[in-house]
């Protein structure tokens, strides 16, 4: 028979055990360790911003360390293959961009976004604007229009390299427009504003932050963004679709993980990105860069990502086509 001191020893060796089990536990709960986001484009980037707004966010739910990882590069494959390369652990995420989606699985025969990652949460939609240089003496889209029109070799404009969501915007618009657009692709947003300033290129097709300081210097003169109706934010500026009928076009970040991946960490960092994208700060700060956050289900997004596929397979097939 135990005696009282046995019994108390007992009891608190059982207490100890039970307390080591539940800090072991705890260690375990995802994440436990910092996590690393990959992102397809270079720092200071739009993009960069917006991850580097989210994971900071996401640091200080989790209380680790969310770290931005730039992996630019072939149209964002090499970022891509990165992620699903990783080990499904959630301890690698991809910060993905709608071409990342939408072109890639058209130019690279081997890659499936479906077969590569588990989507985890569309991150933000960032709509595209539509701007002149002010040498070209336009006002309106529509005075933008009726002088390609009168232009047999069309008008030039900057956007991004070919095939991203940018170039395939001018695309759209000159074919929904009936006009000829001529895309001259630039590495990145400085050089083709220098083109479009100095009056060498007479349209630009890129994100609001992008345009944003050219916009309030006066140096560049915005014509109409491609959202769906007009932004809070910028509520003078009409949209295209006021032009030209059920216009849009906007670029936008999903969240995705490694497939394999177990759907208790998917379900966890969804929840945990959607509080943080509730945020009035954090809505506040995406919107000064013209960006909208739109958290949806991973169902919901798989469902998101088919139908941009949809819409803008049949350009990109014909893109792929044209020399």
């Amino acid at each position: 028979m135990c005696t009282r001191s046995q019994l108390f020893a007992l009891s608190f060796l059982l207490l100890v055990l039970s307390a080591l089990g539940g800090t072991t536990g705890q260690a375990e709960i995802y994440p436990a360790r910092p996590v690393k986001v990959i992102v397809p484009i270079g720092a200071a980037s739009t993009p960069d911003v917006i991850a580097r707004i989210v994971a900071d966010r996401l640091s200080q739910v989790w209380r680790q360390q969310v770290l931005v990882i730039n992996r630019p590069g072939g149209g964002g494959i090499i970022a891509a293959q990165a992620a699903a390369a990783s080990e499904p652990d959630g301890y690698t995420l991809l910060f993905g961009l709608s071409s990342t989606f939408v072109v890639l699985p058209e130019t690279h025969d081997k890659f499936d976004p479906h077969r590569a990652f588990v989507p985890i949460s569309l991150v933000s939609e960032q709509p595209f604007l539509i701007a002149a240089a002010t040498m070209l003496g336009v006002n309106t889209l529509a005075d933008a229009i009726a002088l390609a029109k009168k232009k047999p070799e069309g008008l030039p404009y900057a956007a991004a390299f070919r095939g991203s969501l940018p170039h395939m915007t001018g695309e759209l618009l000159a074919a929904r427009a009936g006009i000829k657009l001529t895309h001259v692709p630039y590495p990145g947003t400085a050089p083709a504003l220098n083109d479009v300033i100095s009056g060498r290129i007479g349209l630009i097709v890129e994100t609001m932050p992008g345009l944003s300081g050219a916009v309030a210097s006066g140096t560049v003169k915005p014509l109409a963004v491609a959202a769906a109706r007009r932004l809070p934010d910028f509520a003078e500026l009409p949209t295209v679709s006021e032009t030209i009928a059920g216009f849009e076009a906007s670029g936008w970040f999903a969240l995705m993980a490694p497939a394999g991946v177990s759907s208790e960490i998917v379900h966890k960092v969804n929840r945990d990105l959607r509080d943080v994208l509730a945020q009035s700060e954090l809505q506040r700060k995406f919107q000064t860069l013209g960006t909208y956050a739109r958290p949806l289900s991973p169902p919901e997004t798989v469902l998101f990502i088919r139908s941009e596929q949809d819409r803008w397979r049949p350009l990109v097939r014909d893109l792929a086509k044209a020399p």
